[in-house]
């Protein structure tokens, strides 16, 4: 965690850590999940000094995990893989399906 965190935002890391490993994710892949999950949060709630956009624009992480924990595990949205693949410049990415976005993207 960065230096001057809340003890509230440790505390968040840690639960997230500790969820991620319980799930079976490596010790480093399941740092890597609470640290990304965090700052996120952080940025949305203006507690860094800097934020890219896809972190203020994007739904949060709580609210994107409310809505897999009901439906399951199924991957990206498709409104984060249309966003990636405007990234890597897809062409046609405005017409394909969640399931061409994923193939077109190497998924």
């Amino acid at each position: 965690m960065p230096r001057g965190s809340s003890p509230k935002r440790e505390r968040q890391y840690e639960h997230i850590k500790e969820s991620a490993e319980e799930r079976g994710e490596s010790p480093g892949r399941a740092k890597e999940i609470a640290a990304r999950t965090v700052n996120k949060e952080r940025a949305r709630a203006g507690e860094s000094k800097t934020a890219s956009r896809s972190s203020l624009d994007d739904m949060s992480s709580s609210r994107r995990g409310g809505l897999r924990s009901h439906s399951g595990a199924q991957g990206p949205t498709k409104e984060q893989l249309y966003n990636e693949a405007r990234q890597r410049n897809i062409k046609g990415r405005s017409r394909m399906d969640k399931a061409e976005l994923q193939r077109a993207l190497g998924r």
